[in-house]
C-alpha cells in the first residue's frame, strides 16, 4: 500500500480496482484494536456519521494514515487515496482535460461530389475528488498540508455547501457538482513537520473536526511491536520501554517513535536475538536504529544518544527495573 505513514497500527490491505479511481481498505491480520484505537475509531465514525470531516493531526509515526484507513473501512463504502503534494493545483484534484478528440467525416455519396467536416473537441478526466463526490466514495487526504492552500480551496464548498465547482470543459457541462450524499472526508496531517508543508488556511481547518494523535500508550505500542515482529512479549516490553524513556530526552520528544520498536524488534526477531542486558548485539542494534539524530542534544560537539541509550538499556532491562516492573500486574519479566 502506497501510504506515507501506514505501518504502525497495521498494514492495511486495499484491493484496487484498476478501471476505478478508488480503493477498497481492509484490516489484515495483525492490525491492533486496542481501547485506545477503539475510542479513536468510535469518535471519528461518530463525527463522519453526522456529516462533518475529520482531520487526524500528529507527527510521524503515530498511526494516522493506518487509523484513517483503519476507519474508512468501517464505514463500508470505497475509498479515494490522496497524498498531498507540493506540486498538486486544484485541477488534479478536480479533473483537466487530458487530450483531444478529432473526427473526420468525408461525403461521396455523390461520386462527382465530396464534402468533408472535421470537428475537434476536448476529452476530460474526472480526477479522485471529483469521482468521491460523484459517487459517494470516502476521500482519504493523506498529508493534505503538503498541497499549497490553494489547491485544496476547492474542499470549502465540498465540505461546507456541498457543491463541488467545476470547470464548464467537463463532459456534461454544467459547472457544478452536487455531493453524493454518502460522501465523507477524512484528512491527515503532520503539524510538527517544518520542511515540505503549507500552514492550512483557517477557513479550512474551521471545516473539519480535528483529532490530535499522539504517542499510543504503552499497551498499545507493546501489542503493535509483537503482532509486526513476532517476538515474545517480554522482548516487546523492553524494547517499548527503552523507546518511551527515551522521549524524554532531548529536544525532540516525538522520537523515536514506534516504527523503531517495530524494526529493533523485526531484526531481533530474524537473528533469534534476545532483548536483554547480557546480549551485546541487542546494544548494537539499539544503537544503529536509534541513531544520533534522534535526540538533536550533544556536549562538546559530540551526540550525547549513544550514552543515553546504554542508560535506557541498563535502567529497563537491568535487575532493578526488572524488579520494578515484577510488581507491575501484567507485566513479566525480562530474566527467567
Amino acid at each position: 500500500m502506497d501510504s506515507h505513514d501506514a505501518g504502525p497500527v497495521s498494514e492495511a490491505t486495499v484491493s484496487v480496482l484498476a478501471a476505478e479511481q478508488h480503493i477498497v481498505p481492509e484490516a489484515s491480520d495483525t492490525f491492533v484494536l486496542t481501547p485506545y484505537i477503539q475510542d479513536l475509531t468510535e469518535r471519528a465514525l461518530t463525527y463522519l456519521e453526522v456529516g462533518y470531516a475529520v482531520h487526524f493531526a500528529g507527527p510521524a509515526g503515530t498511526g494516522k494514515t493506518t487509523l484513517a484507513l483503519h476507519v474508512a473501512a468501517r464505514l463500508g463504502r470505497p475509498a479515494v487515496l490522496i497524498h498531498g503534494d507540493d506540486e498538486y493545483e486544484s485541477s488534479d484534484l478536480v479533473g483537466k482535460d487530458c487530450g483531444y478528440h478529432k473526427s473526420k467525416l468525408v461525403d461521396n455519396y455523390i461520386h462527382s461530389v465530396v464534402k468533408t467536416e472535421e470537428s475537434l473537441s476536448t476529452l476530460w478526466e474526472d480526477h479522485r475528488l471529483t469521482t468521491a463526490c460523484l459517487n459517494g466514495y470516502t476521500l482519504v487526504y493523506d498529508e493534505f498540508n503538503r498541497s499549497r492552500p490553494e489547491a485544496n480551496n476547492v474542499l470549502l464548498s465540498v465540505l461546507e455547501g456541498k457543491i463541488l465547482n467545476l470547470p464548464n470543459l467537463r463532459r456534461s457541462g454544467e459547472g457544478y457538482l452536487r455531493v453524493h450524499g454518502d460522501f465523507r472526508a477524512i484528512l491527515t496531517s503532520n503539524p510538527e513537520e517544518y520542511a515540505g508543508v503549507h500552514k492550512t488556511q483557517d477557513a479550512l481547518l474551521d471545516r473539519l473536526i480535528t483529532i490530535s494523535l499522539g504517542h499510543f500508550d504503552r499497551e498499545t505500542e507493546i501489542q503493535i511491536t509483537v503482532a509486526k515482529s513476532k517476538v515474545p512479549r517480554s522482548y516487546a516490553e523492553a524494547i517499548v520501554d527503552i523507546i518511551r524513556e527515551l522521549r524524554g530526552f532531548g529536544v525532540n520528544n516525538h522520537r523515536p517513535t514506534i516504527r523503531a520498536c517495530i524494526a529493533i524488534a523485526r531484526i531481533l526477531a530474524h537473528r533469534n536475538g534476545r532483548a536483554r542486558i547480557n546480549d551485546p548485539a541487542f546494544w548494537a542494534l539499539c544503537h544503529d536504529v536509534l541513531h544520533a539524530d534522534t535526540a538533536k542534544v550533544t556536549h562538546d560537539g559530540q551526540s550525547l544518544m549513544k550514552e543515553k541509550v546504554d542508560e535506557a538499556i541498563r535502567n529497563v532491562c537491568g535487575p532493578p527495573a526488572k524488579q520494578r516492573r515484577k510488581r507491575q500486574p501484567g507485566t513479566e519479566a525480562l530474566e527467567k
